[in-house]
């Protein structure tokens, strides 16, 4: 049985699509079948990452939610993204599929103006893995608390949820966690990202966790190789050795075990 794994933040910024991008790499590259779908339609970009252009995107996800196309239809195969950010030729033993969202201003402007149909999207989840047999789908929500991220959140057998050693992603960590635990999530995780080198990160693990008793999977420190790298590529595959790219591996053999547990 497939399972969804919801990643969230509550404020911009954190970094989620990143996140998204390289632990559904690195599951893939494991043997896995992967699917993300960018339901961050008012800010779309996790498809720059996998060097998806505008021009390239005949379909998005904002077809399929106003009835234009079915979900199938607007789910790229990317896997030999990985095989080029390895530098070789060979073959991955998984697959990963990306269905995006439009980055045209006027298919944004309709979705802030007119909304979509938030069941419709729940409809295209369970589409979108029956049809590609997909082990994982990794949902990218849009940041904060809407009908589309409690639908996300709802749903999903793992939420994780992204935060930086910020007071403002500290106070909104909270209100998600305790929106998560009302809709009963089963496994909750946090991710602490861009934490200064010099900070203690044993430290600030004990105390994030004693905040909100949930486990911090990993803490992924700021960068700058991540910072020139600007979202053109995967970092973790680029930079395998990077304490980035281990603690990305990390948290995905996390993930598959809360999976193999639950």
């Amino acid at each position: 049985m497939a399972q969804i794994i919801a990643v969230h933040s509550f404020r911009g910024g954190t970094g989620k699509s990143n996140l998204i991008a390289n632990i559904a790499a690195t599951i893939a590259l494991q043997g896995q079948r992967v699917g993300i779908i960018d339901t961050d339609i008012q800010s779309p970009g996790i498809h720059v990452i996998f060097g998806l252009k505008e021009d390239k995107m005949e379909r998005t996800l904002n077809d399929y939610l106003w009835g234009r196309c079915d979900i199938k239809d607007v789910a790229y195969d990317v896997t030999n993204t990985l095989i080029a950010e390895q530098g070789n030729t060979g073959k991955v033993k998984g697959s990963l599929y990306l269905v995006p969202s439009s980055i045209k201003a006027g298919e944004i402007a309709r979705v802030l103006r007119e909304g979509y149909d938030v069941v419709r999207l729940n409809d295209g989840f369970q589409e979108l893995i029956s049809t590609l047999k997909l082990d994982y789908l990794l949902i990218d929500t849009h940041p904060g608390l809407n009908e589309e991220t409690l639908l996300s959140i709802g749903i999903s057998n793992i939420l994780v949820i992204l935060l930086r050693p910020d007071n403002q992603d500290f106070q909104g960590t909270a209100v998600t966690v305790d929106v998560a635990r009302k809709l009963r999530v089963p496994k909750m995780m946090l991710v602490i990202n861009k934490v200064l080198p010099s900070l203690n990160f044993a430290d600030l693990q004990q105390q994030v966790e004693k905040i909100y008793n949930v486990p911090v999977a990993g803490i992924l420190p700021l960068s700058e190789e991540m910072m020139q790298l600007a979202s053109i590529g995967l970092f973790s595959l680029r930079y395998s050795e990077h304490p980035i790219s281990q603690t990305i591996t990390k948290i995905s053999d996390e993930i598959a075990g809360l999976v193999i547990s639950h």
